[in-house]
């Protein structure tokens, strides 16, 4: 008896929490990922680790991904790949050139929010222009954010 597949695709979607907690972001893009031999399996399989990662620009004007983890396919052969090896992100000339303007600011950094694969079966990275956040802007979103869970905890009551 054959092994069915099922029909619906199982839905990847890897998010860096801690970016959340460190920057604010200011603007957010789509990008998609030129990916080699068995990185898109290892994505599937949900193998992905975004928190150290980076984008910066190369000098021919491509924005790569520094340092996000992809793990090696369990399945692979000597055919699988590196993991932590940088990938060049593709976006349209006018957000390259959007980007490029921006980060040229002191304080503003490209960083990778969330990783998923889109309905047609590509990977897909979320990135966003951020500023990083001083310790009390930390406090007071932490505040805001209990303040709101009491607030809702009190509602269902």
């Amino acid at each position: 008896m054959a092994k069915q597949k099922d029909d619906k695709p199982k839905h990847i979607n890897i998010q860096n929490r801690r970016a959340r907690h460190e920057y604010s972001f200011l603007a957010q893009y789509d990008a998609g990922l030129m990916l080699q031999g068995t990185e898109i399996k290892s994505i599937r399989d949900g193998s992905v680790q975004l928190q150290d990662g980076f984008c910066s620009f190369h000098p021919d004007g491509s924005l790569w991904v520094h340092n996000v983890t992809i793990a090696k396919y369990t399945e692979g052969t000597y055919n699988n790949h590196e993991p932590t090896r940088p990938r060049k992100l593709l976006l349209n000339k006018r957000e390259l050139r959007q980007l490029a303007d921006k980060a040229t600011e002191q304080g503003l950094t490209i960083i990778p929010v969330r990783m998923f694969v889109s309905e047609r079966g590509f990977a897909k990275l979320e990135i966003a222009l951020a500023k990083g956040k001083k310790l009390y802007d930390k406090r007071e979103d932490l505040k805001a954010k209990d303040q709101k869970r009491e607030m809702d905890r009190a509602r269902d009551y």
